[in-house]
């Protein structure tokens, strides 16, 4: 069906040509690509590739008013024309004017510093908008900063790589910041940006290049993915239809059938292929009781992914009997069969999507009424949620009944039972898609490096995900051409119920697994392990995350004398008196800890690696662990739980990064 269209609309374009005759190349003027626009930053003391497309074979010249410089090229037989440019030091504003005949002109382009900022939503998070970051509503009004500049990239998938004219953004070119512009902009790309605007006194462009719940595998381009282990299979099935996204597309259908067979056969609620909780002759006396709305992780059912059937036995007044009836079960999360009476009615699908289902008269008789949902969550949260007052069954807007309250429950499967399942080739999850849709197109444009804020989505592969992230990483410099470019990123915030001991967290097991980057030579790591909240997963604190990547950038990229890092764990010994001291490694650029005699965060296990809560303060550049807990003392952990509370820190409020002393 696509290649159909590709061609009608390849017949539209020629017919549009011959109607219009010699009027078409009168009308044509030299185009570029949506990143090269008025208000640009473009990276200083570099080369920079100027291209687009004009009039096939027509002479196209270039005039840059930083150096009164005159390039003359001509366009080919495609109209693709391009020229080498020499940018300057930092300063501006400078014009860059495009000719054909008819001029194209970037006014107001500042030569700086670009940086290229992406990753998941807390990278995109915006500084208001349903970010809301805080004191944002006076970070808004404050935002004048001209010489800092913003550029975000539109959402896009793509089984193939695309091309820099496919580069689509969210705010008509570059803009200077602002008021109007920012509120809708990554926050911390635009803190980072500020920071070092201020402490660089040069102009800075920022990147936003981000999507919210994205893998990183998602980010990694095929030809890089192939080499981790995980991958192998799936990148080898596209290959072989020659990523065509047509040939994927029926590749997930059919994987996607064997997967709901197997579910099914799998699901307690099917029997013999057939639905069996759904009507009254079900046996529900036995099932367990859940408070509705709400996600089920915080009522009976933490970390479930699956499926769920609810039921609820419903009165209908008799004047209701044989009418349509509305039906609105809330916000389920993510997605639903609903049954009345035995009969399905509806389905739906969206996590944060408000159900509006109707039930049809012929199933309404007066009495009881049984309702029964099936719902099936793929992640994170799962189950009926929303607002009370939204769940309900109407006759008409003064008669209704509420469905909040109790509902009887019993578990269908659970997730952990089956395989992964399948992704469609547009999910933003799928393999390679936003590097080939997003970041691909814009390789072109040149950048100093990259600021990365990614890892939720990855949680609970840990070991999978350290071999992932270090092939991301030499994947984009490889592909930006930068072998050496700084990638500098922001370790996972503290997050979820706070537990004195957690030995299995994949939360800390995460972390670690992106601490292991930092063997790579010009990467960097915002430990933020102080920053996160509980029970929100995009904490509200960006200003510091930014504050802490500005440090990294400025020492390692910039060479200035700042301090970017708390010390790092290096080893430990064991004391005579069983005691552990443990020693830390305090990098060029890095600043020591403050004295603490009553450290929050060690825990301690002996020879059965059962960990207990351990006593710790500094002595020195060191620090002495203990627990009466344990006498023999084996392992240190610092740090490792999902939500731990860790005061390790430098006296400008670095803190030491979370680690273990064993490999268990």
């Amino acid at each position: 069906m696509r290649a159909l269209q590709n061609i009608k609309h390849r017949i539209g374009i020629c017919a549009l040509i011959a109607c219009t005759g010699a009027a078409f190349p009168l009308q044509a003027k030299v185009t570029l690509p949506a990143f090269f626009t008025s208000n640009m930053v473009i990276q200083q003391q570099t080369t920079m590739k100027l291209f687009g497309k004009a009039q096939a074979n027509k002479n196209v010249t270039i005039e840059t008013s930083w150096d009164n410089q005159r390039y003359e090229t001509r366009a080919d037989r495609e109209s693709n024309w391009s020229v080498q440019l020499s940018t300057p030091k930092a300063g501006g504003p400078y014009r860059i004017t495009c000719s054909d005949g008819k001029k194209t002109v970037l006014e107001n382009v500042m030569a700086g510093e670009v940086w290229f900022c992406s990753g998941q939503s807390n990278m995109g998070m915006p500084v208001a908008g349903w970010g809301q970051v805080k004191n944002y509503e006076q970070e808004i009004a404050n935002a004048n900063h001209p010489n800092v500049r913003l550029f975000q990239v539109k959402k896009r998938t793509s089984t193939t790589p695309l091309g820099p004219y496919d580069v689509q953004d969210n705010l008509g070119g570059w803009q200077e910041c602002s008021p109007t512009t920012v509120p809708d902009f990554s926050a911390v790309a635009y803190f980072y940006a500020r920071e070092l605007n201020q402490k660089l006194n040069i102009p800075i462009g920022v990147i936003g290049c981000t999507w919210g719940g994205t893998p990183a595998e998602a980010w990694t381009s095929s030809e890089s993915l192939k080499q981790v282990m995980g991958y192998q299979d799936q990148i080898a099935r596209l290959e072989a239809v020659h990523f065509q996204y047509d040939e994927v597309v029926k590749d997930y259908n059919r994987q996607m059938e064997e997967w709901r067979k197997q579910l099914n056969r799998t699901d307690k609620g099917y029997r013999d292929g057939k639905e069996c909780w759904v009507d009254a002759s079900t046996d529900d006396s036995h099932w367990a009781q859940m408070e509705l709305p709400g996600y089920w992780e915080g009522k009976g059912l933490p970390d479930f992914d699956g499926i769920v059937w609810f039921r609820k036995s419903l009165d209908i007044p008799a004047d209701w009997a044989g009418k349509n009836l509305q039906l609105n079960p809330g916000t389920i999360d993510d997605e639903d069969i609903v049954y009345w009476n035995g009969e399905k009615i509806a389905s739906g699908a969206g996590f944060n999507v408000p159900r509006h289902y109707t039930v049809p008269g012929r199933l309404v008789p007066a009495g009881t009424n049984i309702l029964a949902i099936k719902v099936t969550d793929n992640g994170g949260e799962g189950g009926i949620a929303g607002n009370a007052d939204d769940m309900n069954i109407r006759l008409s807007d003064k008669e209704s009944l509420p469905l909040s309250g109790e509902w009887k429950y019993s578990v269908g499967c659970s997730l952990a039972s089956m395989p992964p399942t399948p992704l469609h080739p547009d999910n933003s999850s799928f393999p390679s898609v936003l590097f080939n849709g997003m970041t691909h197109p814009c390789l072109d444009y040149p950048i100093k490096g990259v600021i990365w804020y990614q890892g939720c989505a990855n949680v609970g592969r840990a070991e999978q995900y350290e071999s992932l992230f270090q092939t991301l990483i030499t994947d984009w410099r490889k592909q930006f051409g930068r072998p050496n470019m700084p990638f500098y990123f922001v370790q996972l915030a503290n997050y979820l119920d706070r537990k004195d001991v957690q030995a299995d967290s994949p939360w800390a097991a995460l972390r670690e697994a992106q601490s292991k980057a930092l063997h790579l030579a010009h990467t960097g790591m915002v430990t933020n392990i102080d920053l996160g909240e509980a029970h929100n997963i995009h904490p509200k604190n960006k200003q510091e995350v930014a504050r802490r990547l500005t440090a990294i950038s400025l020492a390692d990229t910039y060479g200035q004398k700042v301090y970017a890092y708390a010390p790092f764990y290096k080893d430990y010994t064991v004391e005579n008196d069983g005691k552990v001291r443990i020693s830390f490694t305090l990098p060029a650029i890095g600043e020591a800890f403050e004295a603490n005699s009553d450290i929050k965060g060690f825990t301690i296990a002996g020879p059965d690696h059962v960990f207990y809560p351990a006593q710790a303060h500094t002595d020195g550049d060191q620090v002495i662990v203990s627990s009466p807990s344990v006498k023999v003392h084996i392992a240190v952990r610092y740090g490792w739980a999902d939500n731990p509370e860790c005061t390790l820190r430098t006296p400008t409020d670095l803190h030491v990064a979370p680690f273990r002393t064993d490999s268990w």
